[in-house]
């Protein structure tokens, strides 16, 4: 199904900016003290600085919710939208299983679900509007490096 009323389209585009900004919530609100526990950890020497991860994040986070409405805006609901609002819950999912709970290998292996269900995400979105696949290549580059510093951060704590 396109959406072809402009008008319409437009009017859904804050509800992928709630839905995003609620998974930046619930990160959020899981690492209140992040900044503390990450300084404490052994990180490995291309660990990035602390106060990087917020821009990083706010960045990412904005061109998910364009590239959910691109996608959304193109097609309507579609399987990709399904695989989008699964990234969005896995995405979610991570910080508290990491900061808030301290579960580094179960953080690894919930990250490395949120890899793959991005790169899915990233191929389905390719499929129906390749702007907003390319939206999301930043967000799976940024995963990428997660899941590496993540499992670095396992075998060093």
């Amino acid at each position: 199904m396109v959406i072809t009323h402009s008008h319409r389209r437009w009017a859904v585009l804050p509800v992928f900016v709630v839905a995003v900004a609620l998974v930046a919530v619930v990160g959020s609100l899981a690492s209140i003290n992040a900044g503390q526990e990450y300084l404490a950890l052994e990180r490995p020497a291309w660990a990035p600085p602390q106060w990087l991860f917020g821009p990083a994040w706010t960045v990412l986070y904005v061109l998910i919710a364009i590239a959910g409405w691109l996608a959304w805006s193109a097609r309507g609901w579609t399987p990709a939208m399904t695989v989008y609002a699964v990234q969005l819950v896995l995405n979610a999912a991570w910080t508290p299983l990491f900061f808030a709970a301290g579960q580094y290998g179960l953080a690894f292996a919930e990250i490395v679900l949120l890899w793959i269900t991005i790169a899915v995400n990233l191929a389905l979105f390719w499929r129906i509007r390749r702007s907003a696949a390319l939206l999301l290549v930043p967000y799976l580059l940024w995963v990428t490096y997660a899941g590496a510093l993540n499992l670095a951060i396992w075998q060093l704590n």
